[in-house]
Order: structure tokens, then C-alpha cells, then sequence
């Protein structure tokens, strides 16, 4: 039986910060009963940078409890956000997680996803298309990997902030707005390859919503939100999917 989870935006700053531990218990839930899939939809943390011991030390005891779902038979995608940069050196070159750049498609039992992070749906969002773009060159990747660790830190974090001042308007503008400009995405990247389930993140809005299409059929459009909010879960089984508390998943393992 094929049970999907996906999580997205959860902005860890630091190992002791109350979204850390919340995420920690979600992980460990996952190990009671590991799901077919995880995936982690981007921005996990609020800074991570290819595979700096700055970054690795700090978060280890989390990242040993994924590696020990990875273990239980959990298949794990990590979708790189524009907080978390140049996953695959760590995530899966030496933990062996699937990592993407870009969205990717899964068959989940009789059904086509779409999986995305979502901080290329807004096409007017064109200061932050030129920095994602910028942050994703391979001299930029080399600076990553080779400055001392102080160094990485402080520029990606001020490349973090930068992220967030240019993708400010599209994530302040109302819920309605925003979720009709990820349906107005849908719907232009449905045309070019078909899918039963978009899932994405990034916009900080919750979402659930039918499509409709010209043809009388329908998709879903999925966004799991921002644990600065509310901590939310796509649970996904046999095709049923639901958007739910990670509390709430917690409490009934």
C-alpha cells in the first residue's frame, strides 16, 4: 500500500527552536509506522548550505532519525527551496535521498503528481527568478563548498533575506490572491504534461482545491502551508489525500 507524506517550509533556524522538536516527534512518528514516501517540498531549514560541517554538526541528531526512516524502507525526497541550497553534495550523494532542483512527477498508485517546491510560480516574481537563477550557478555552488563556514553563513543568510524581500509580495498578498495565482500555475503547467496531484509549498498558504478543466475533469492542487503558522501534513494513501495538523498525525501514532 502506497502512503505519501509531504511537508514543506518549516524554516528550522536552530536544533533547539520549537519547529526543530516538533519536526524531531513528525520524524519519529514516521519511524512507528513508516509511510512509502517522504517528501520534504523545500525551505525544511531557514539556511542550509551543500554540505558544510556548519550545518551538518548543528542538525545531527535530526538527520540521523531521517536516515533511520530511509532505513525502515521510507523513500525520502528532499526538493530544494530558497532557503536550502546545494542539497544533493550532502543529502544525496552521502545520505542517498532523492534531491531535485526542479519539480519532478511520481506514479503513486493510479495516480500522476506533480511535486514542486513553488518559488518559480509567479512569473512577475522577476527579482527572485535572477536570484534563484544566480544562487544555482556553479561559481556561486563553488563559493558554498570552499569559504570557511563563517562565511557561507553569513552570506547565505544574506542571500536568505534577500530571497525573502524579493518573494515579499507575492507571499503578503492575500490568501485569495495567492491561491489564484498557484491555480492560474496549475493549470499552464497541467497543458504541458497532465497530473492528477499538484503538491507544492513556498507561499506560505494553505490549499486543497479542485481544478477544474474544460473537459469537465478535475486535479488537485495541494500547498502544505508554513509551520510559521501552522504545522501542516499531506497525508496521502490509496489515491485519498488530506491536508492535515502534524500534531494531529503525531497524537494517532
Amino acid at each position: 500500500m502506497i502512503r505519501a507524506l509531504f511537508v514543506s517550509d518549516i524554516h528550522i533556524q536552530s536544533p533547539t527552536d520549537a519547529r526543530a522538536e516538533l519536526f524531531r516527534r513528525f520524524v519519529l512518528s514516521c519511524q512507528a509506522d513508516p509511510p512509502t514516501h517522504l517528501f520534504l517540498v523545500g525551505d525544511i531549514f531557514d539556511l542550509w548550505v551543500a554540505d558544510r560541517d556548519y550545518f551538518v554538526s548543528a542538525y545531527q541528531s535530526l538527520i540521523d532519525e531521517l536516515v533511520k526512516l530511509k532505513k525502515l524502507g521510507c523513500e525520502i525526497h528532499y526538493f530544494e527551496g530558497n532557503h536550502d541550497l546545494d542539497l544533493r553534495l550532502y543529502w544525496q550523494h552521502k545520505l542517498g535521498f532523492d534531491v531535485h532542483s526542479e519539480a519532478a512527477f511520481y506514479q503513486l498508485g493510479d495516480y500522476r503528481l506533480r511535486v514542486e517546491h513553488g518559488d518559480q510560480m509567479d512569473p512577475e516574481d522577476r527579482g527572485y527568478l535572477c536570484l534563484r537563477w544566480l544562487l544555482r550557478t556553479p561559481w556561486v555552488r563553488f563559493l558554498g563548498r570552499t569559504l570557511p563556514n563563517r562565511s557561507v553563513a553569513w552570506i547565505g543568510r544574506r542571500a536568505s533575506l534577500a530571497s525573502r524581500d524579493y518573494t515579499t509580495n507575492f507571499k503578503s498578498a492575500s490568501d485569495g490572491k495567492v491561491r489564484d495565482k498557484i491555480s492560474a500555475h496549475s493549470l499552464k503547467v497541467y497543458a504541458d504534461r497532465p497530473f492528477d496531484f499538484l503538491i507544492s509549498g513556498h507561499v506560505h498558504v494553505a490549499m486543497d482545491s479542485e481544478i477544474p478543466l474544460k473537459d469537465g475533469k478535475t486535479f488537485r492542487c495541494v500547498n502544505t502551508g508554513t509551520w510559521l503558522k501552522e504545522a501542516l501534513v499531506f497525508v496521502m494513501d490509496d489515491g485519498a489525500g488530506r491536508l492535515i495538523p502534524v500534531t494531529d498525525f503525531i497524537k494517532h501514532k
